[in-house]
């Protein structure tokens, strides 16, 4: 594989990852995952972010550097957007190979440097504003653009080609093959991928929506032509659409931006009565016409049910009472939508119980402090009876109309 040229100076080095291993060591890429570099050349040659030795990745970043005539011995910076050690754990390697390389990095950057790596020479700390020249007018500019999604982040602007290095901002999970551009994939394809989009969005960054917001402001005026992200697909031809829809991603849990007029439906049960009274929830959902995604767990990965719940304006969560609490699989859902801050959706929870109840009292108190709005939960002893079956309808109709509303 073969380095792809980006314009006369700038080329995309990049690795598909296809592995059993999960991202971050939690979340499943079944359709693996690209890490992204780039290398800017004037009279110097930078290197902007690396990557992990991970499924062959530093195999093809050295077959590919090659092919844009150099390799890690002969970069003289290396500029890391972004410590997390999918983009530096080869980081002690190169220094080996390439001793001489200055590695350049926010004040927080460079800490992680030399604390996480242990290489304490030959550093060079950046803010915003600071510039990088490397000759031929080619001149690199920093912006810090912290907790998306580490505190130490910044973003990395080349004012000559118009190119925003963002690493794990505008990213994506799905590997890329051979083609990498956003005008190389089909309608179909790029659909797949807003979908992966808002997945990595949702598992990774959705904690920080609000300095994804502030980092939208601080980079608006800047003159970009395109947008190179570590993972995922670079967008020359229409950057403003990733920017579009991280903006959107951004607004589902800050309030700029209003959530998807449809419900995700999450649900558990031991022995089949939670389900039963789930089905006439969604007859009444579907009576009112709103489309609706339906999850149940734990079968379904956590990662696919955030991706989902996250965009939704509304949620169900249909969960039995066990050993006196919520079903452990929606427990564990339910702390990481506190993680994520899944605020200011519209919810119904319903469930039954065996001997005793519980599992309400545990739920309203997890989410005491989501500011959600909450349809009347509904709960029965064992079999749902028909009444019981009458009222979870009416519930499900309830809820729809408050998304229809919204």
């Amino acid at each position: 594989m073969k380095a792809h040229q980006i314009t006369d100076s700038v080329y995309a080095i990049h690795a598909d990852i296809h592995t059993d291993a999960r991202f971050e060591g939690i979340w499943p890429i079944p359709n693996g995952v690209t890490l992204n570099s780039y290398v800017v050349k004037g009279e110097k040659t930078a290197l902007i972010d690396l990557a992990k030795d991970w499924a062959g990745s530093i195999g093809q970043f050295d077959q590919q550097l090659a092919s844009a005539g150099t390799s890690f011995e002969e970069i003289d910076y290396l500029v890391l957007n972004h410590l997390e050690p999918d983009h530096t754990a080869f980081l002690i390697e190169l220094r080996r190979r390439n001793p001489k390389a200055q590695i350049v990095s926010t004040p927080k950057g460079i800490a992680l440097v030399k604390n996480f790596f242990k290489i304490t020479d030959n550093l060079r700390e950046v803010k915003t504003g600071d510039t990088l020249d490397l000759g031929k007018d080619t001149v690199l500019e920093f912006f810090e653009t912290p907790n998306i999604h580490w505190p130490e982040t910044m973003m990395t602007f080349d004012r000559k080609n118009g190119i925003l290095f963002s690493c794990d901002g505008f990213g994506s999970y799905g590997a890329l093959g051979e083609r990498i551009f956003d005008d190389e994939f089909t309608a179909e394809e790029h659909a797949f991928f807003e979908h992966e989009s808002l997945r990595y969005y949702a598992n990774i960054v959705a904690s920080f929506s609000s300095f994804v917001n502030k980092a939208l402001d601080k980079l608006g005026a800047l003159p970009v032509k395109v947008i190179a992200p570590s993972h995922g697909i670079i967008w020359r031809k229409n950057p403003a659409e990733i920017v579009s829809r991280y903006a959107k991603y951004a607004g589902y849990n800050t309030g700029t931006a209003p959530c998807e007029k449809e419900i995700c439906v999450v649900w558990g049960s031991m022995y089949g009565y939670t389900r039963a009274g789930l089905e006439a929830v969604l007859d009444g959902i579907r009576a009112e016409g709103v489309p609706f995604t339906i999850h149940q767990v734990p079968d379904t990965d956590a990662s696919f049910v955030l991706a989902d719940a996250y965009k939704a304006a509304g949620l169900v969560l249909a969960m039995p009472t066990y050993e006196y609490k919520m079903f452990p699989p929606m427990a564990h859902i339910l702390d990481l939508f506190e993680r994520k801050h899944f605020t200011g959706k519209k919810v119904l929870r319903l469930g039954s119980w065996g001997w005793v109840g519980g599992a309400k009292k545990e739920y309203e108190e997890r989410i005491a402090s989501f500011k959600w709005t909450s349809v009347e939960s509904v709960e029965w002893q064992g079999v749902p009876s028909q009444a019981d079956l009458s009222l979870l309808t009416e519930r499900g109709r309830e809820l729809a109309r408050l998304i229809k509303e919204n």
